[in-house]
C-alpha cells in the first residue's frame, strides 16, 4: 500500500466536482465498447507488468545513433538538429485515435522515455479536443490521464508525469481570457512547453553532473539508465579519463548491454556479477544509478539491487549519486520495501525449479534517502532532504 501526502488528499477534494460531472455524463451517455484496435494496445501479457515489458523494449533499441540525435536536439544551432516538434510531426498519429494509441506510437521513439510519451499524448488531446468550455476540456484531459495511468498502474514515472502535466497545464483559468479559444491556446502552449522541458531533461542532467566526475575515477553503475548513460557519454566526449564497473543486472542483463555501450565509447569497463558488489566496492569512487521514481522522503524506487548497493556503498563511505528527471518526482511515501506496488518480471534460472519453491519476481526496490548523497535533476543538484520542497513547488 502506498502512503500518499496531505496534498494528494487536498487534490482529491478539488477534483470531486469534476469526477461527479464525469459520472453524470457516463450515466446519460454511456461510452461505446472498446474496438479491436483499442484492445490490441493493452498490456499483451497481464502476468508480467507493462513496466517491465517497457523497460525491456526500450533497452533493446538503445544505440549510439539516437543518443547523438538527442544531444544534437538540445544543442542550439547544430547541423542536422532534430527537435521535439520535428519528432512529433513524424509521429504520424491520426487525430481520431485514442490516447492509448497515440501513447504507444510515441513509445516507439527510442529517445523518448515512457513518461515523456505520455506527456506528448496528453498534449495531443488538447490539440484535437472538440470541447467548448474549460470544464469539458478538463474532464476530457482527466479521462485521458486516468486511461494512461491505468494502462500500467505499476509505472511510477508514468503516473507522476500525468499528474504533473495536469497540474502544470490546467493552472490556466478561462476567467483570465476573454474567450475559451484564448484559454485553449494557452493550454496548448503550456502543454508544448512542458513536453519540451521534459524532452531536454536528460541533457541538462548530463551537464550538471560533469563537475562530480573526475579524471582517474571508477564509477559503479547498476541497470541500464538512459540518463546515467548520457551522463557518462558526455564525460567521455569531454575527454575525461574514468572507468566503469557494471553489475550484470540479472535477470534481464541490463548491465551487459550497458557495458557494451561503454565499450563502443572506448571507456574502460568491467562487468561484475551482482553478488560481487561488496567485493569490488573498495575500488569504486562513486556509484551512479537512475530512478524509476523519486518519492517524497527523498528516497528512490529503482531496479532490484539498488538498495543493497547503496547499503554497501554507505558502509564504505562511497557517494551514491542518482540521475533522475523531475517528471519522475512522485507524491508517494513508502515506509519499507513491502509498501511498493509489485512490478513482476520473468525469472529464468536455466534449470527446472520445483513447483513448491517460491520465487521472488519483483523488479524493483526502495532505497531510503539516508543512503543517497545527491540527486542530479533538471531542477538542479539536490540533496535528498530538499526533494519534498521541490515536490511542493512542482505540485502547487
Amino acid at each position: 500500500m502506498w502512503y500518499r501526502s496531505p496534498s494528494f488528499i487536498l487534490d482529491n477534494q478539488a477534483q470531486e466536482k469534476l469526477l461527479l460531472q464525469q459520472q453524470n455524463d457516463d450515466v446519460l451517455n454511456p461510452p461505446p465498447p472498446p474496438s479491436m484496435s483499442e484492445t490490441s494496445v493493452l498490456n499483451p501479457n497481464p502476468n508480467i507488468s507493462a513496466y517491465y515489458q517497457t523497460r525491456a523494449a526500450h533497452h533493446a533499441v538503445v544505440t549510439s545513433d539516437w543518443l547523438a540525435q538527442a544531444q544534437a536536439a538540445v544543442a542550439g544551432g547544430v547541423s542536422g538538429e532534430v527537435t521535439a516538434a520535428e519528432v512529433e510531426d513524424g509521429c504520424g498519429v491520426e487525430k481520431g485515435g485514442s490516447v492509448i494509441e497515440e501513447f504507444n506510437s510515441w513509445r516507439k521513439q527510442p529517445d523518448l522515455a515512457e513518461a515523456v510519451a505520455a506527456i506528448r499524448a496528453l498534449a495531443s488531446v488538447i490539440r484535437s479536443s472538440n470541447a467548448t468550455t474549460m470544464m469539458e476540456l478538463e474532464i476530457e484531459l482527466k479521462k485521458a490521464s486516468d486511461s494512461l495511468k491505468s494502462w500500467d498502474a505499476t509505472s511510477i514515472s508514468l503516473t507522476a508525469a500525468c499528474d504533473l502535466f495536469m497540474r502544470y497545464v490546467t493552472r490556466t483559468s478561462a476567467l483570465e481570457y476573454e474567450d475559451f479559444n484564448s484559454a485553449r491556446s494557452r493550454l496548448i502552449e503550456r502543454a508544448e512547453k512542458f513536453g519540451e522541458i521534459s524532452y531536454k531533461a536528460r541533457r541538462i542532467i548530463s551537464m550538471l553532473s560533469q563537475d562530480f566526475i573526475f579524471d582517474g575515477c571508477t564509477i559503479l553503475v547498476h541497470g541500464f539508465s538512459r540518463v546515467v548513460f548520457e551522463v557518462l557519454k558526455t564525460a567521455a566526449q569531454n575527454k575525461k579519463s574514468f572507468r566503469v564497473f557494471c553489475t550484470e543486472g540479472r535477470p534481464d542483463r541490463t548491465g551487459l548491454r550497458f557495458s557494451n555501450e561503454m565499450a563502443k565509447l572506448d571507456v574502460p569497463v568491467k562487468l561484475l556479477i551482482d553478488s560481487a558488489v561488496a567485493y569490488s566496492m573498495d575500488e569504486v569512487d562513486m556509484v551512479f544509478v537512475g530512478a524509476d521514481g523519486v518519492v517524497e522522503s527523498g528516497g528512490i524506487i529503482n531496479m532490484m539491487g539498488t538498495y543493497q548497493i547503496a547499503l554497501v556503498a554507505h558502509s564504505l563511505n562511497k557517494p551514491v549519486y542518482v540521475a533522475a528527471e523531475s517528471y519522475k518526482f512522485a507524491r508517494l511515501y513508502p515506509l519499507d520495501q513491502k509498501d511498493m506496488a509489485p512490478a513482476l518480471r520473468p525469472i529464468d534460472f536455466g534449470v527446472p525449479v520445483p513447483s513448491k519453491v517460491e520465487i521472488e519476481k519483483s523488479a524493483r526496490d526502495y532505497t531510503p534517502p539516508q543512503y543517497l548523497t545527491l540527486l542530479f535533476t533538471d531542477l538542479g543538484v539536490l540533496t535528498p532532504s530538499v526533494v519534498s520542497d521541490e515536490l511542493i513547488q512542482l505540485y502547487l
